[in-house]
């Protein structure tokens, strides 16, 4: 799964797909309301990966199908997940997703409470 930006700069995904070739194109399916974006990214060939660059109009906490298609035979070569969110998400630095951040504060408050026991 690639984790992207919801915001309108460029930015570069790296895969490795069945077939290396750079004149590709992207289509975006959004899981939430169905619809397919098709964009044609500037591909490089770096190493083992191909660099894929555009812009992608995202929203935030929307995920996103991925498919990478080779224009010269229209075979798909990639097929991957996204997952749009501003929020760092590092497995490095234990930093996770979290669909409550900064909406939930839990307050420490003194719960200490009083039983009265009742002899009858």
């Amino acid at each position: 799964m690639k984790h992207l930006l919801p915001t309108t700069d460029p930015q570069t995904i790296k895969i490795i797909p069945r077939v290396y070739s750079t004149d590709v194109t992207i289509v975006l399916r959004d899981d939430s309301s169905n619809t397919e974006v098709t964009l044609t990214p500037v591909s490089v060939v770096n190493k083992n990966y191909i660099e894929l660059t555009t812009v992608f109009d995202l929203k935030e906490g929307r995920f996103y199908d991925l498919k990478v298609i080779d224009n010269n035979s229209s075979n798909i070569i990639y097929r991957d997940k996204i997952f749009c969110t501003a929020q760092s998400t590092s497995q490095l630095n234990n930093e996770h997703y979290s669909v409550n951040k900064n909406e939930y504060v839990s307050k420490s408050a003194n719960n200490d409470f009083i039983i009265l026991w009742v002899n009858i």
